[in-house]
């Protein structure tokens, strides 16, 4: 008989998801035997106030905490030098990553690296990172990356000027705490930016040539999540409503990606963070549109069912409509979210262009476009970028 094709799948071993749930963070830690967190954030969450949210918590249970506030946007690493110089100089057990994307992947390159010998750039893609560090403990803020959630990190390599994608059982956090009220304090663009990460993580995941029934399913369920609640979280940045159900939908892509992969749109996206220190989800939001039209004649029934499902196309509709109106949808999304073009954010036309050559080979050698339903050249990919100057 023949059988379905083998998924394999890395996740938490705890996942604790709702309202208020950090509070809960002592008891986790109790739970796994832990008692003495390196707590990896940044500088804005903590004068958010979101970091005393946590560190109350661990006081009053009387565990002992050591606090990195270094991280920087897209982080890099020299970043990841400057926590692990300060976990070599404590005595931690495991290691909070409070915060977005990137305290959550600087928690995990400093605990891998830790008992990794070598430079990040010796772990990227496709290397598999399965010799574990200090346990990760992930608390997101953002509801965009899903980080808490997957097997991946990824890391600016300063001196080669390009990000790495960083994968294996090192990155794969022990617990994730998931509390949505953290993100009431996000700004418009950063809500925007962060949901347009979230879909795109469902949409290529759903699409991913790795897809399977399993990430199937939080893909499906992460799209009209994000489709029918973003623009409400925009708007009306307390909408509880609206903000629970992006956070969880950011879970459920990012479950959806650790385990199918990302595609073509997140293979040119680290190149554009990497040259010009645009904003992950930015550069996804810009790319999402042109490489979904890119692409869709490749798996017409699969971004037809991304269209139906959003609500963005009629079952009836053949999928060649509905692949028509998803790109569409796209585009009138980013419209309505506001999302600049590289040329509306003040970069330098004649850099961009010239950087394209390159930031195409990075894209390529990253292996993310082989997930691709349509595999691009080195020439396609520039041309890709010339659509969103």
């Amino acid at each position: 008989m023949q059988g379905l094709s083998i998924g394999r799948v890395q996740s938490p071993r705890i996942i604790r998801i709702g309202g208020g749930v950090a509070a809960e963070t002592a008891e986790v830690l109790q739970q796994l035997g832990l008692s003495r967190p390196l707590i990896v954030t940044d500088k804005n969450l903590a004068s958010l106030g979101h970091v005393t949210t946590v560190t109350d918590v661990l006081d009053q249970a009387g565990l002992a905490w050591v606090l990195f506030d270094g991280v920087v946007e897209d982080p890099t690493d020299t970043c990841v030098d400057a926590g692990l110089a300060v976990l070599a100089g404590s005595d931690c057990d495991c290691i909070i990553g409070l915060g977005g994307g990137s305290p959550m992947d600087t928690a995990k390159a400093v605990s891998f690296v830790a008992v990794n010998k070598g430079h990040v750039r010796d772990y990227k893609a496709p290397v598999q990172i399965d010799h574990c560090g200090l346990p990760l403990i992930l608390i997101p803020t953002t509801g965009g990356t899903g980080s808490e959630l997957t097997r991946w990190c990824v890391i600016t390599d300063t001196d080669r000027v390009e990000k790495y994608n960083l994968s294996g059982l090192a990155c794969v956090a022990t617990a994730a705490l998931i509390d949505w009220t953290f993100t009431v304090t996000k700004p418009w663009r950063i809500t925007a930016d962060t949901a347009v990460d979230s879909l795109t993580h469902a949409i290529e995941a759903y699409v991913s040539r790795r897809a399977f029934a399993y990430t199937d399913a939080f893909a499906l369920s992460a799209m009209p999540l994000i489709a029918d609640n973003v623009r409400d979280a925009c708007s009306d940045p307390e909408n509880g409503t609206a903000r629970e159900a992006l956070m969880l939908a950011a879970s459920q892509a990012g479950m959806a990606f650790s385990n199918a992969s990302v595609a073509l749109v997140h293979g040119m996206s680290r190149p554009i963070g990497a040259h010009f220190h645009v904003a992950h989800g930015l550069s996804n939001a810009m790319l999402l549109p042109a490489v979904t039209a890119f692409s869709v004649d490749h798996a017409p029934d699969r971004y037809a069912t991304c269209a139906r499902v959003m609500g963005w196309a009629a079952t009836s509709d053949s999928d060649t409509v509905a692949c028509g109106k998803l790109v569409d949808g796209l585009r009138k999304l980013n419209e309505d979210l506001k999302v600049p073009m590289m040329g509306e954010q003040g970069h330098d036309k004649a850099q961009f262009f010239e950087a394209r050559q390159v930031m195409a080979e990075q894209a390529l050698a990253s292996g993310s476009p082989q997930n691709n339903p349509k595999v691009p050249t080195v020439e396609e990919i520039i041309g890709l970028y010339g659509e969103v100057w």
